[in-house]
């Protein structure tokens, strides 16, 4: 607060409102030949990081988004302003001007002959910024864990690259980006319970969405064919190494055909991310390495499920369910007859699934938004691809008899399900006007993010993880 001070005493300001740069530090390094040949004054800004000071010359240390340079500032060129080097500390942003030169051992830096302050920083980094481990302060506080930390800079570029490629994948297949409202009168398309806000314009109490689908479902009853959606979705439930209340997902859904074609789209949507995110049609977490090449594995839920406990889920009584789920220590409070089936299969198979592995034809009574399987009624044409043990992604066959959609979404009232408080008679008009066979999916772009970018948590690939407020 000094240095602010005597700086304003001089009349400089601290916080000016712009400084023009003609190269960033990257560009720099590229045409360090061609800015040598010509003695260029270049003007380029960053943040100090280092400070290294020699009697009438100081060596300073800067960051930009990309890069790290380094300037040279001598008594001799810059006179009296030589002196307000005393009011700079590392964490300041400065602009300079000057010619680029390589020192004796061959470092590119900018020999100085202006400079002005762009922000004084109030605050001094972390005392040990150079990999800052905290989890606690890098979680809170992202700002300092991209300072100190370039590759989690690195691997946020790398999710915005992600969330590129796969709209450029579904553009490229056709489909089209569509927006849904997250505000909804009535919450669907999943099971989970919603965050609950009040819109005072319509005296109502509203919900944020718990999923895309039954919107996205109304714009194929409207006349599209394909449509997809990337946005957040919310749900009012535990934060964990995988879950997140406030998440990033897209749905797709693609008219006239079924999940056999959606499984199509997925395999080549995940080949054509690894191959650009890794360059090889492997990925690697957790020092495990997978192919990710066609055709993805399958394993049939039911079967593989009776198989491991030994009798047929589906028609054991419950009470023998609930020995089962007892006994991995399963809690069954608030947990319907599907939910507990749905934990047993995620305890004693899906951990164990490490290749892609599409897992298909879920029980009915789990997926009330899918269609009943063509060969089995007990049974739905669903599927969810799991990798390393974690579910990305979640499509059907979509049910499109507006009859038999309200009579799952009557059993799924009645069993008290999360993701139901009240039917949905829009939806279900929507229904009745007729919507084609149609496939959809889901994908927790987070989740994906984790395991194409080998992060262990899932709050490793959010900037601003969800954590309880600091007292």
């Amino acid at each position: 607060m000094k240095k602010l001070e005597h700086l304003r005493s001089l009349y400089i300001n601290p916080y000016p409102y712009r400084f023009d740069r003609t190269h960033t530090f990257l560009e720099i390094k590229d045409k360090f030949e061609e800015l040598t040949d010509s003695q260029q004054v270049v003007s380029i800004c960053g943040r100090i990081i280092t400070i290294r000071k020699h009697g009438r010359t100081t060596f300073a240390t800067l960051i930009d988004e990309n890069a790290n340079l380094q300037i040279y500032l001598r008594k001799e060129d810059l006179k009296e302003k030589y002196d307000l080097l005393e009011d700079f500390d590392i964490g300041d942003y400065i602009g300079v001007k000057g010619k680029v030169f390589k020192t004796k051992t061959g470092e590119i830096t900018i020999l100085v002959d202006n400079f002005e302050i762009l922000a004084k920083s109030l605050r001094p980094l972390p005392e040990k910024w150079h990999g800052l481990k905290d989890i606690e302060i890098r979680y809170r506080k992202r700002y300092l864990d991209l300072i100190a930390n370039p590759e989690v800079k690195e691997i946020f570029k790398q999710r915005t690259r992600v969330i590129k490629l796969i709209r450029q994948f579904f553009d490229g297949q056709g489909f089209i980006e569509m927006e849904t409202p997250i505000l909804q009168t009535i919450y669907g398309g999943a099971a989970a319970r919603p965050f609950t806000t009040f819109f005072n314009a319509l005296d109502q109490q509203m919900y944020l969405r718990i999923a895309d689908e039954l919107y996205l479902k109304r714009l194929i009853v409207g006349g599209f064919d394909k449509v997809y959606e990337i946005g957040k979705d919310f749900r009012n439930e535990g934060i964990d190494r995988l879950h997140n209340p406030e998440f990033t997902q897209i749905e797709a859904y693609q008219a006239y055909t079924d999940y056999e074609g959606i499984m199509n789209l997925v395999e080549a949507l995940l080949e054509f991310l690894v191959q650009n995110i890794k360059n090889e049609p492997r990925l690697e977490l957790h020092g495990e390495s997978v192919p990710f090449t066609r055709p993805f594995n399958r394993l049939k839920y039911v079967d593989a499920l009776n198989k491991k406990i030994g009798f047929d889920i589906l028609n054991a009584p419950l009470e023998k369910v609930n020995k089962e789920c007892q006994a991995l220590g399963i809690n069954l409070e608030n947990l319907s007859i599907g939910l507990k089936i749905d934990k047993l299969f995620s305890e004693l198979i899906q951990k164990e699934l490490k290749e892609p592995t599409f897992v298909v034809d879920y029980p009915k009574l789990t997926s009330p938004l899918a269609k009943q399987h063509r060969e089995n009624a007990n049974v739905v044409e669903r599927f969810e691809l799991v990798v390393f043990g974690l579910e990305i992604v979640n499509a059907f066959s979509e049910l499109n008899d507006p009859i038999e959609q309200r009579k799952r979404f009557e059993m799924q009232l009645q069993q008290k399900e999360e993701g139901i408080a009240e039917i949905d008679e829009d939806f279900l008009e929507a229904l009745e006007y007729g919507m084609p066979p149609t496939g959809g999916l889901g994908i927790g772009i987070d989740r994906l993010c984790m395991i194409l970018l080998n992060q262990p948590s899932i709050r490793d690939i959010i900037l601003f993880p969800q954590l309880k407020k600091e007292q």
